[in-house]
């Protein structure tokens, strides 16, 4: 038996030989897929019925016998069995599994089966690559706006996997950014906002149609555009100092710390920007800077300084105003930083009390001018002090304004004084005029005398020249006797010395002098007429 089963065999694996190509050339051949660590099966053919002596063979350089329904020829591995007493099963595949597997079936007649077993392997480990910029602390990934961001993609796979990017952005759906057998990265030029989302890597093996995936959240941050601002102000309903530090614009929110100049003493950080100090952090003058830093640079950051200045307040000391009318108090502040709360109140003996809008005191306040109009004032109601206080952290500053309220002014008897006064100062200029005056004293003169003119006026000008007239009569006196004409001479000598008594300011003398001269006139007329008549 050994030696006629030996025998046979070199002619059967020549019958099979020939018998394969024949096969072949039909083209008779089926595909099963398989993956590794997988069971398959192979179906000898599609023949239903009754069926005859099945024998499996692999086909490599020469057939290689492996299981047969022939109970007495032993399977060549034990991951080899026969379903149904024709189908080839084989246990727990591997990648050396994949082949073209040969099935012999004897009935009636031998007939041939071709089976092409391809074996799939993965993908496994797949892994996504993305060069941004940095990672936070939960591992998320984020790249600044503007930069280059580098996407690859890995997969162990049999045979290599398709590599597909997808990528999906915040509340929209999936879009493919292409896929490709041979390439499986790309880059993205000039980030921009609208490319943060989740991108996710797909391998997929085209042989068992297996896929895997891994999705990675990208987030695009930069800095805000501009410089920081930070300003100071009374926090509400308290007496406190609040710092407001804002850098607006940018992906995500700014650090901010201040800090306390000079010193550098941190007074807090948050990333709100908001602290709170209480007065005795506070001093005029002193300056707190805000310090603001952002994940992606720049790498000094930025700062704004804010310095805190007290109250100066500026008002009229004295105010008046008329029974039954109204009046208006000024109180200016400048030079405060923040900007102090302003109080009206009534006087100094109670100065909680705060004077409150009504009917009859009217507060405005336009930026730091604050404005009290009292109306229909009362001398027992209104008068006296008022005090302007400007509070504000850094301290409080008051001024008074005393108010008096008084009668109104009579303007009909104001102005009848007026008028009596303008007249009675013009009658005594006028007085002083008609008396000091020069020119007046040579018409009361021209008048009085109606001659000799000349000889007052040179009277007038100066004793000097008084006496120098004086002489001068006299000396045509003396010449007027030598010439024997002193009947006429003698009443123009007694009329110099008349005059000059006038000038002298006599009035008396001058009224006298001048009713001597019209009698002296009389008597000289009448002499003359006295000497024509002929004896």
């Amino acid at each position: 038996m050994a030696a006629g089963g030996g025998a046979l065999e070199p002619r059967v694996l020549v019958c099979l030989g020939a018998l394969l190509a024949a096969w072949v050339a039909v083209g008779l051949e089926a595909v099963v897929i398989g993956e590794v660590h997988e069971n398959v099966t192979l179906h000898c053919g599609n023949i239903l019925g009754p069926r005859g002596l099945v024998t499996w063979y692999r086909n490599d350089s020469e057939p290689v016998f492996l299981l047969s329904s022939n109970s007495s020829l032993p399977p060549a591995e034990p991951r080899f069995s026969l379903v149904d007493a024709n189908s080839l099963h084989i246990k727990s595949l591997s990648l050396g599994d994949e082949g073209n597997y040969t099935c012999q079936e004897i009935l009636n007649v031998t007939q041939w089966f071709q089976v092409w077993l391809q074996v799939a392997s993965g993908p496994y480990q797949i892994e996504a690559h993305i060069a941004a910029t940095g990672t936070l602390p939960n591992g998320t990934l984020y790249a600044a706006r503007g930069s280059r961001v580098d996407f690859s993609c890995n997969s162990s796979s049999r045979p290599p996997p398709m590599v597909e990017w997808w990528f999906q952005a915040l509340n929209s759906s999936s879009e493919s950014f292409g896929h490709n057998l041979t390439v499986n990265s790309f880059s993205l030029l000039l980030m921009s906002p609208n490319l943060q989302g989740n991108y996710t890597c797909l391998a997929l093996n085209l042989l068992s149609k297996r896929h895997r995936k891994v999705t990675t959240e990208l987030l695009v941050y930069y800095p805000p555009p501009s410089a920081p601002q930070c300003w100071a102000q009374m926090a509400s309903g308290s007496f406190m100092l609040q710092l407001t530090c804002r850098w607006d614009g940018g992906y995500p929110d700014p650090d901010f710390v201040w800090i306390e100049e000079p010193g550098g003493v941190i007074v807090g950080k948050s990333k709100l920007g908001v602290e709170m100090l209480s007065e005795s952090q506070l001093s005029d003058g002193k300056k707190f800077k805000c310090v603001t830093s952002h994940i992606v640079g720049p790498e000094s950051g930025a700062s704004c300084v804010v310095q805190i200045r007290g109250p100066s307040l500026l008002s009229e000391p004295m105010k008046t105003c008329f029974i039954g009318g109204n009046v208006t108090l000024t109180c200016q502040v400048s030079g405060a930083y923040p900007p102090a709360k302003i109080l009206w109140l009534r006087n100094l003996s109670q100065p909680e009390v705060v004077i409150q809008p009504s009917s009859r005191h009217l507060i405005t306040q336009d930026g730091q001018n604050s404005t009290l109009t009292i109306h229909n004032c009362s001398q027992d109601l209104d008068e006296g002090y008022y005090v302007c206080r400007a509070e504000s952290p850094v301290g409080v500053r008051e001024v008074e304004i005393w108010l008096s309220v008084k009668e109104p002014l009579n303007i009909g008897g104001i102005v009848g004084t007026i008028v009596s006064l303008l007249l009675l100062g013009l009658a005594i200029i006028s007085g002083l005029l008609l008396y000091y005056s020069p020119v007046f004293c040579w018409k009361v003169g021209n008048t009085f005398r109606g001659q000799n003119m000349d000889d007052v006026m040179v009277l007038v000008d100066s004793e000097e020249e008084e006496e120098e007239e004086e002489d001068a009569a006299v000396e045509e006196e003396e010449e007027a006797h030598e010439r024997e004409e002193l009947p006429k001479e003698i009443p123009k000598q007694d009329h110099i010395h008349r005059v000059t008594a006038l000038v002298n300011g006599n009035i008396e003398q001058m009224g006298n002098g001048f009713q001597d001269l019209q009698d002296d006139s009389s008597e000289e007329q009448s002499d003359i007429v006295q000497e024509d008549r002929p004896v």
